[in-house]
């Protein structure tokens, strides 16, 4: 199994605002971890790749959206340790593939598209006769490893409580967006007794994320951990944005040099800087956002810009 090796940028954010809120702020870049399958997704995946290799599986097969970080990073994380990749894509396929579809076909990975109603039985795998996918196809799942969509399982969370080793500095806070709520679970688990974690819902669903990061947590360990889910930021709900999240991704880039995705990282941004002018963090604190990644997805609200 390939091993890689790298620093994570840990990255000290100042501007007005932190200085008026007294907050040391910092993010963590692991954005910049790999190339191709950084951010939160290399973690997510690397022991899902271990477990596949152990069973002798040779391939993997997962699920996603249309413009997925998942998708992209799982492609290429197939291709670099040698299994073929199966995206399985919610939607009806239509003309010329976007950017990230396209990018995950050319690393190798074979792509099938189900109607979003067929798609919502992705956990329940009758949906394969449903899917009426190639007999080669389902020889192949029937013979692969499943990574759930975002990498959302124990095995997802276990390399997500990897990030804080990549922290080399005392703080109180630890920030991160959340879709499925693994990436905060695993973060959870890595926090000492005085440190809190702070996820960001970046899609609608009231107590929806704080049930699975629950359901997860318990799995795990019992042990008390002080952590919360904020709903504020969702910005009308996944991949949804408004010309104030466009705004603040300006200006935060302009400031900072730092680019933000529009799903998942800028809305967590957002967020925090919100609440730093509304005195939520304690003067002297030092807080800790992760950068996840996800900049592929950009490409995605370029293209329905045009449209």
């Amino acid at each position: 199994m390939q091993e890689f090796s790298f620093d994570i940028p840990l990255q000290p954010i100042e501007d007005e605002i932190t200085i008026a809120a007294g907050v040391k702020l910092f993010m963590l870049r692991t954005d910049l971890n790999h190339p191709y399958f950084g951010g939160n997704k290399f973690f997510k995946l690397k022991y899902n790749l271990e477990e596949a290799r152990k069973r002798k599986k040779e391939a993997i097969v997962t699920f996603g959206g249309a413009f997925s970080n998942h998708i992209a990073a799982t492609a290429v994380a197939g291709k670099v340790y040698g299994f073929k990749t199966i995206g399985i894509i919610r939607g009806d396929e239509t003309g010329d593939l976007n950017p990230t579809l396209k990018f995950a076909m050319e690393q190798g990975m074979e792509l099938h598209f189900v109607s979003r109603e067929i798609y919502k039985l992705k956990e329940n795998f009758d949906f394969i006769d449903k899917a009426q996918f190639s007999k080669s196809t389902i020889l192949q799942i029937n013979n692969s490893f499943i990574i759930p969509e975002g990498g959302a399982n124990s095995l997802g969370i276990k390399g997500c409580s990897e990030i804080g080793n990549y922290i080399t500095i005392p703080y109180d806070v630890i920030c991160c967006p959340c879709g499925t709520g693994t990436t905060l679970a695993g973060i959870i688990l890595s926090l000492d007794v005085a440190q809190k974690a702070l996820g960001f819902q970046v899609l609608k669903g009231e107590n929806y994320l704080q049930n699975e990061v629950d359901k997860w947590l318990h799995e795990f360990s019992s042990a008390y951990k002080s952590w919360s889910i904020n709903e504020d930021y969702h910005f009308g709900g996944y991949a949804k944005r408004t010309p104030q999240l466009i705004a603040f991704v300006e200006e935060f880039e302009r400031l900072h040099n730092i680019p933000l995705d529009f799903v998942y990282t800028s809305k967590m941004m957002f967020g925090i800087y919100d609440l730093m002018q509304k005195n939520h963090f304690q003067k002297g604190q030092t807080v800790i956002a992760v950068h996840t990644g996800g900049l592929q997805g950009n490409a995605g609200f370029k293209i329905k810009s045009k449209d």
